[in-house]
C-alpha cells in the first residue's frame, strides 16, 4: 500500500491519474481523500482505476480509525478484487503520520506498508513552507520526495531546491518531474497474471525473475533516472553486514526486495527481505526441494550510485569458511515480525 501525500496543489491527483494510465497492467485500487464535501479528486481518476473508496468530509487521519480504515481496505484487498496495489491519496491537509501509523497498525494479513510518497510543487513549495512549516517535518517522514512542476522553475532554481531538499531528507530520493509523470516501475512492480494476486506490494520468487543479472538498467524519464540494481550470490550472506547496508542506505535507494540465505550454523531457513524507505522486514521461511541456497536482491532508486550499491552489497557476503554464530542474527530479529 502506498501513501502520496503533499500540499494542496502539488500535483497529487495529477500524479496518481499519470500512474493509473500508465501502469502496464497493474490493477490499482485507490483511496481517495478530500478534504470538503465534494470530491472532487475522487471525479478526476473515476473511470480509471479497478476499485476505489472516496472519503469526503475531513481527512481520514483524523475522521477514520484504524478499525474502520481496516474495513476500507479489506474492500479492495479482497481476493476476488484482483488488486495488485493500493494506493491512498492524502488530502492536501492531511498528516502524514497519522495515516502511515494506521497502514502499519493495520490488521489485515494482506495489506504491506509501501512507503510514503511526498509531492513538492517546484514553484510554490519556497513560498509554502514559510506559510506552513509543519511541511519541512512532513518530508522528514517521506521515503520518497517528488518534485513536481519542474519545469515551471529555472534549472538553477531547480537545483536549489533539490538541494534544500536533499539536505533535510538525508539519503532520501529527490525525484524531480513534470506533470506528475513518474514512472510507475520506481513505485511498484508490474504483476504477473499466472495465479490470483492479492493486494501486496511486493512478490518475490516471480518478480525477481526480470532481474537476473548482475548489473544495473536506467529509464529515463524527464528530468531524472531511476536505477535498478540486482545482485546474487552463491555464498551465504553475513547478517550483521547485510542489516548495516540496509540500516546505512545508499543515497537515493527507495526499495529493496529478495531473499537471502545466511551463514550462520543454527539458521538454515530463507529470509525474505521486504525494505522501503526506512521501513525493513525480514520474514523467514523455508527453501524449496531441491532449490540452490542462493541470495538474490534488487535495489530500486532514483539517483542512486549503481556501482556503489552493488561494491557494497559483494562486501556483506560471508567469505570465511566457518559458520557464524547465532549473535549474528540479532540484527535480523530487529526487524522479523513477531
Amino acid at each position: 500500500m502506498l501513501i502520496v501525500a503533499g500540499f494542496l496543489g502539488s500535483g497529487k491527483t495529477t500524479m496518481l491519474n499519470h500512474l493509473l494510465r500508465n501502469n502496464r497492467g497493474t490493477r490499482i485500487g485507490v483511496v481517495v481523500n478530500d478534504f470538503g464535501a465534494i470530491n472532487i479528486d475522487s471525479m478526476l481518476v473515476a473511470g480509471q482505476v479497478d476499485a476505489m473508496v472516496s472519503l469526503g468530509n475531513g481527512c481520514v487521519c483524523c475522521a477514520v480509525d484504524v478499525t474502520e480504515l481496516d474495513e476500507l481496505f479489506t474492500r479492495l484487498a479482497q481476493p476476488r478484487a484482483n488488486i495488485d496495489v493500493i494506493v491512498v491519496e492524502a488530502s492536501g491537509l492531511a498528516e502524514p503520520r497519522n495515516l502511515i501509523r494506521m497502514v502499519v497498525g493495520s490488521d489485515n494479513p494482506r495489506i504491506r506498508y509501501g512507503g510514503l510518497v511526498e509531492v513538492v510543487d517546484a514553484e510554490q513549495f519556497p513560498e509554502t513552507r514559510e506559510r506552513h512549516p509543519e511541511l519541512l517535518t512532513h518530508l522528514r517522514l517521506a521515503d520518497l520526495v517528488v518534485v513536481n512542476k519542474a519545469d515551471r522553475v529555472a534549472v538553477a532554481e531547480l537545483d536549489t531546491l533539490r538541494g534544500e531538499i536533499a539536505e533535510l531528507v538525508g539519503t532520501v530520493p529527490v525525484y524531480a518531474t513534470t506533470r506528475g509523470c513518474i514512472d510507475p516501475g520506481l513505485l511498484f512492480d508490474e504483476p504477473l497474471r499466472e495465479t490470483p494476486r492479492v493486494a501486496e506490494q511486493l512478490s518475490f520468487d516471480e518478480l525477481l525473475a526480470d532481474h537476473d543479472h548482475d548489473g544495473d538498467h536506467d529509464h529515463r524519464h524527464l528530468h531524472d533516472d531511476y536505477t535498478s540494481v540486482s545482485f546474487t550470490s552463491e555464498r551465504e550472506l553475513d547478517p550483521r553486514r547485510l542489516i548495516g547496508f540496509l540500516e546505512d542506505p545508499p543515497p537515493g535507494l527507495f526499495r529493496a526486495k529478495g531473499f537471502a540465505a545466511f551463514g550462520v550454523a543454527a539458521e538454515r531457513r530463507k529470509f525474505v527481505l521486504h525494505m522501503v524507505g526506512r521501513h525493513i522486514v525480514f520474514e523467514p521461511g523455508a527453501w524449496r526441494r531441491g532449490e540452490p541456497r542462493t541470495s538474490r536482491l534488487v535495489l530500486i532508486g532514483a539517483g542512486m550510485p549503481a556501482d556503489a550499491a552493488l561494491s557494497r552489497l559483494r562486501e556483506t557476503v560471508h567469505t570465511a569458511d566457518d559458520f557464524l554464530d547465532e549473535q549474528a542474527m540479532l540484527g535480523v530479529w530487529r526487524y522479523t515480525p513477531h
